[in-house]
């Protein structure tokens, strides 16, 4: 994973963060380690079923989630908290690297992948990218997502193609669509067409309520199932 710099949400406020993990022992040590980071701590819980109630009483920025928790898998606690809250961005940390198990994540709604033999900077850094809606993954994770994509954008397309036109993009929302496609983060998308990390996420939302879509899943599926990721089958640039 690439290390960048990256702002706290809510330009003044800490970051919220919840920590699920059923060891104690490690669930304490990330929860200290991103509070002495300036993030805030709000919530954390050591099995499945805790994990969504306070999740939604908590509503953190962002839920880091393991994915092998007693009483409901992390996949389920993620499934069910992105569709109670959009708004929750989910990091998967986790001590597996299987491909199944990343796929799975990122389909439920992920928004990142960490291995747990990240350093505690890097889990900071990835909180914090996680939080403005970055896509954080452990190195060569990024290409196997994007190749996933890649791989659904083959299936039937979605079932609303067969309805009304599209809404029309306008020309900045297509350029970042098809960044977006290509696998680049927000931050290079921003840096590439000299435009603020902000206005990216605001051209992301604003698709994404034109389209009718939900999530980054669905957007790139959307973009590369009409050729806008340039058709190459390399991985993406840096970190997604």
């Amino acid at each position: 994973m690439t290390v960048g710099t990256a702002g706290e949400a809510g330009d003044d406020q800490p970051v919220t963060v919840m920590v699920v993990d059923d060891h104690p022992m490690w669930r304490d040590a990330v929860a200290r380690d991103l509070t002495e980071a300036g993030l805030r701590v709000v919530a954390t819980a050591g099995d499945g079923p805790e994990a969504i109630r306070r999740a939604r009483a908590a509503r953190p920025q962002v839920l880091v989630l393991d994915l092998n928790l007693p009483g409901a898998s992390g996949v389920r606690v993620c499934k069910e908290v992105v569709a109670h809250d959009a708004a929750v961005r989910v990091l998967v940390l986790s001590a597996s690297g299987e491909h199944a198990d990343v796929l799975e994540a990122v389909k439920s709604g992920a928004t990142g992948y960490l291995l747990k033999s990240a350093g505690r900077e890097e889990l900071v850094e990835a909180v914090r990218r996680t939080a403005v809606g970055d896509p954080v993954f452990t190195p060569g994770l990024a290409g196997l997502v994007l190749g996933e994509y890649r791989r659904l954008a083959a299936a039937p397309p979605l079932a609303a193609a067969d309805g009304p036109a599209a809404p029309r993009l306008t020309e900045r929302e297509t350029e970042v669509l098809r960044l977006v496609a290509k696998g680049l983060s927000y931050k290079q998308i921003a840096q590439r067409l000299v435009i603020s990390h902000r206005t990216v996420q605001n051209h992301v939302q604003n698709t994404l309520g034109k389209l009718q879509l939900h999530n980054r899943v669905e957007l790139v599926r959307y973009a590369i199932e009409r050729g806008l990721d340039g058709g190459t089958a390399s991985g993406p640039e840096g970190d997604m």
